[in-house]
């Protein structure tokens, strides 16, 4: 699903669907590896985060190559920005990574001067995420997005969304790190779990309303059936980041 159906597509959106690509199969590796090694699923050590940050950072980097198509934003901006966006996602993820077979934790680790440096480019690149995405944002509200009926309400919706994920990842890596400092190291792995689930759901809006919708322009359906269809899905999805924000706010 790119923007190859309509167009030619640029040597940059390959890079970043190939990238993309590379880190969904690390994650299926680690979830082999995981399947064979055992251990806990959970935890600020275990195999789920190469294999969840490996799905996730690929489907996210594919997703957002494809969805900046519809964006009325300078080809040259929007190919540095998707460059700088594939290298930080191979960052996060293969730091992640090789944090998982050390077998420590990746985020908030402050034991050793290497996990440190480790820590804190992730927190960085983190922040180089939160840039790179809010531009894409901004563009998409600035400029109406092109595509079939529905398609600027759903990327619209999808950025504004994900902001929210990069909001509460913000907050939990924020909250974390000064734990941490503070001397609370095991308080620190454990003070994300409230907002683990608004950050989840609300990560992959940008993904999931723009396929809808590229689903529907391939039915029969007038474009009234199929706006009011993406314009509930958004509803929807609105009211499950809602739930997962009231869930965060009672167990914080």
């Amino acid at each position: 699903m790119t923007r190859a159906l309509k167009s030619h597509v640029h040597p940059a959106e390959r890079l970043c669907h190939a990238t993309g690509a590379l880190l969904i199969l690390s994650g299926l590796v680690h979830l082999v590896v995981f399947a064979v090694d055992g251990g806990p699923w959970y935890g600020p050590v275990s195999w789920r985060k190469p294999v969840t940050f490996g799905l996730s950072f690929g489907a996210t980097l594919i997703a957002v190559t494809w969805v900046t198509s519809y964006l009325r934003v300078g080809a040259r901006l929007r190919t540095v920005l998707l460059v700088v966006f594939a290298a930080d996602c191979l960052v996060e993820v293969g730091g992640i990574t090789l944090q998982a077979w050390r077998r420590v934790p990746s985020h908030l680790d402050m034991e050793t001067p290497f996990d440190t440096a480790v820590s804190m480019t992730l927190a960085v690149g983190g922040g180089v995420l939160v840039v790179l995405l809010t531009v894409f944002a901004v563009a998409s509200l600035r400029h109406r997005p092109t595509g079939p009926a529905g398609m600027a309400l759903a990327v619209r919706s999808g950025f504004a969304i994900l902001l929210v994920a990069l909001a509460s990842g913000a907050a939990m890596i924020a909250r974390g790190v000064v734990l941490a400092r503070t001397g609370h190291q095991e308080a620190a792995y454990h003070s994300t779990a409230s907002l683990k689930p608004l950050h989840g759901v609300s990560l992959h809006a940008v993904l999931v309303l723009p396929a809808l919708t590229w689903l529907l322009s391939r039915t029969p359906w007038s474009e009234t059936v199929r706006l009011r269809t993406v314009v509930v899905a958004v509803g929807c999805y609105a009211l499950a980041v809602a739930g997962a924000g009231a869930w965060a706010v009672l167990t914080y």
